[in-house]
């Protein structure tokens, strides 16, 4: 059984994450209590126009026990948005809710041992001075952000901060989706094969995972989009450009799947069409033995009959000459259906 997204989670990441930004590119780890002393008491971002401030992101591992406690005491989130943050199931989306917004993605499992499609959600509230990220399985797109975090390449914003996420969820989809193309690559190599078979299982299981990515694709794709059009103050034209090329990259891995599903079914059309040709000339060739046999049938049936007057009955050369016949009609037969091109 595949898992699900409320299955536990290997640890890969810490189950408590918080970076303090400068704004400028460099972040240093930081605690619970230095987020709550910085966002939790409300703190309203700047305007356009003036300097951009600091801001914090925290991320949290959904069943540790601080999460649900420090959300509910601490975060300043009301019960809406606790709910979204703690969903047992989620689909991508953006929702705008005050001066901020719920944002909800999703990443192929590359976990060892799981199915790639079997995809991982990363839930967000995103505000001026703040990312709260709630997540149940870890995911690897998370990791490389925390590695360019490390390298001195942290985010200049909140928006810039989930349009890099986003992009990367999209890096480490495009992999995985170039994998589909290349087993359909195989199956049409060996439809030109005349040896080669195309397994239907496996084709249909293809398109399953290719159905399931799309499932989650394309609201992925319709949340960025929305994002980059909310009208948020802390959302300046930069970030919109970096949502909106994050987006972009998405609808490329959402037409990319499209092709892989297009191609099954032309696939499998073709093994259908192969089939039937083949059922075809079984059928022809089986009609051309059934006329063949069925005159020398009827000939010898008739000279069976055990009634008198059959000619050359006491003749000992009646035998090879009617088996002699017999032969030159299935000849003559045979050699006619094979100008008829029906052998």
């Amino acid at each position: 059984m595949a898992p699900t997204d409320s299955d536990p989670a290997p640890a890969s990441l810490p189950p408590v994450l918080c970076f303090a930004m400068d704004g400028k590119g460099a972040a240093e780890p930081a605690g619970l209590e230095t987020a709550h002393a910085l966002t939790g008491s409300g703190q309203k971002p700047e305007r356009h126009g003036k300097a951009r401030p600091p801001f914090v992101w925290v991320h949290l591992q959904r069943d540790d026990p601080r999460t649900a406690d420090w959300l509910e005491r601490e975060s300043g989130l009301d019960a809406y948005l606790q709910s979204a943050l703690m969903a047992e199931d989620t689909r991508p989306r953006c929702t705008v809710h005050g001066e901020g917004a719920v944002v909800i993605l999703r990443g192929v499992n590359l976990m060892d041992g799981a199915e790639p499609e079997d995809m991982v959600s990363v839930r967000l509230w995103v505000d001026g001075a703040r990312v709260v990220g709630v997540w149940v399985r870890p995911l690897h797109a998370v990791e490389d952000l925390i590695g360019a975090i490390e390298r001195g390449m942290a985010p200049v914003s909140p928006g810039e901060l989930v349009a890099k996420l986003a992009q990367r969820l999209a890096d480490r989809m495009e992999p995985h989706v170039g994998e589909l193309h290349d087993e359909l690559d195989d199956f049409e190599d060996a439809l030109l094969d005349e040896h080669g078979t195309v397994e239907r299982g496996a084709l249909a299981d293809v398109r399953r995972r290719a159905i399931r990515l799309r499932r989650y694709i394309g609201p992925q794709r319709d949340a960025l989009t929305t994002l980059s059009i909310e009208d948020l103050s802390w959302l300046n034209d930069r970030d919109r450009s970096r949502v909106r090329e994050a987006a972009d990259k998405t609808t490329r891995i959402l037409e990319e799947l499209e092709a892989v599903r297009e191609r099954a079914s032309i696939i499998q059309d073709q093994i259908v069409e192969a089939r039937g040709a083949k059922m075809d000339r079984y059928m022809v060739l089986l009609s051309a033995l059934a006329a063949i046999f069925l005159p020398l049938t009827l000939f010898t049936g008739l000279l069976g009959i055990n009634v008198a007057g059959i000619p050359f009955a006491g003749e000992s050369w009646a035998f090879a000459a009617v088996t002699g016949l017999i032969v030159t009609v299935a000849v003559l037969l045979t050699a006619l259906f094979r100008k008829m091109k029906l052998l």
